[in-house]
């Protein structure tokens, strides 16, 4: 495993450094994306308008040598503009079905302001991305592998939106944050982005190569205790639990499914991995409480009131359980 752990760690590094060739700062945000892509899960990016959700997803892509595509949703997008459909063609005299793959016949989909399309469209999406495949009248179509779905959603304008359903909001790995740039990497954002340079990124893997770190990831061995730690965590963050703290009786109407436990495990693996360990620590499964967490919590209408934040609820959690 020794020498596994070191191509994963070798591989993070280079493909980190081609992105930021493009990509200036946002480090936790790519460390969670390639952990979803090693982890063979799908991301929800929320950040405001121009803070590079769109330049990290694509840049991400031409790296890793995974063809990619971006999906504008819109109010008036139906499933089959996402998934494709069956089209009428004449052929000697005989009209034929033939089907004409949607975007989301991809490695790499960059499903823009989801929240934008009515829920048909968004479960028409979902479903791909939980069965890895397209079904259209009889006959289902498989998904490419590895196949990575970045959905982003903007959180300062939600007039004309529709909400993710919690159920559908669970499919998603991780919940990620995507802040200002600091002074220092604005202005690098600045200097880049207005001068003659060019610094193109280089491929660095290949979807072949993913699948390969993919199996390695899960042959990362996991004691008993770091595993119980997931399943805990988990557990608390619903109300009437035996380890749920005050802020989760009071503030929490629905607490994570057992989708999170998995996703805390499998994450905690590809963490360990990445940084070079073949061994899983609690540090691993806690680190990633708040991406995996802050999506799967239903808070009640006295948070609201009280303006109490699911970030609050998920920091009482992690510091209760040892």
């Amino acid at each position: 495993m020794e020498n596994n752990g070191m191509k994963v760690t070798e591989a993070r590094k280079r493909v980190l450094g081609e992105v930021h060739k493009v990509v200036i700062g946002q480090d936790e945000p790519l460390d969670l994306m390639l952990l979803a892509m090693l982890c063979g899960g799908h991301c929800l990016l929320k950040g405001v308008p121009g803070v590079g959700k769109t330049l990290m997803a694509s840049t991400l892509a031409e790296v890793l040598q995974l063809d990619f595509n971006r999906v504008q949703f819109t109010p008036d997008m139906m499933p089959a503009d996402i998934t494709g459909g069956e089209v009428l063609e004449e052929n000697d005299g005989k009209w034929d079905r033939r089907f004409l793959p949607g975007p989301v016949f991809t490695h790499f989909l960059l499903a823009d302001e989801i929240n934008r399309t009515p829920p048909k469209t968004q479960a028409a999406l979902l479903q791909a991305m939980q069965e890895r495949e397209v079904s259209v009248g009889s006959t289902t179509y498989p998904l490419k592998e590895p196949f990575l779905v970045v959905a982003t959603q903007n959180p300062i304008e939600m007039e004309g939106t529709y909400a993710l359903p919690e159920a559908q909001l669970d499919r998603f790995l991780f919940n990620i944050e995507v802040t200002y740039p600091t002074e220092e990497e604005e202005l690098g954002i600045v200097k880049g982005q207005t001068g003659n340079e060019s610094n193109e990124p280089v491929p660095v893997l290949g979807p072949g190569q993913i699948m390969e770190l993919r199996k390695q990831v899960r042959g990362v061995p996991m004691a008993d205790d770091v595993s119980k730690l997931a399943v805990r965590l988990a557990a608390a963050t619903r109300p009437g639990g035996k380890e749920s703290p005050d802020l989760v009786n009071e503030f929490v109407e629905v607490g994570a499914s057992p989708r999170a436990s998995l996703t805390l495990a499998l994450g905690a693996k590809a963490r360990a991995l990445v940084a070079g360990r073949t061994h899983v620590d609690f540090a691993d499964v806690k680190s990633l409480a708040l991406p995996v967490l802050r999506h799967r919590l239903v808070m009640n209408f006295r948070s609201r009131a009280e303006k109490v934040s699911v970030e609050k609820v998920i920091a009482q959690v992690v510091d209760s359980i040892h």
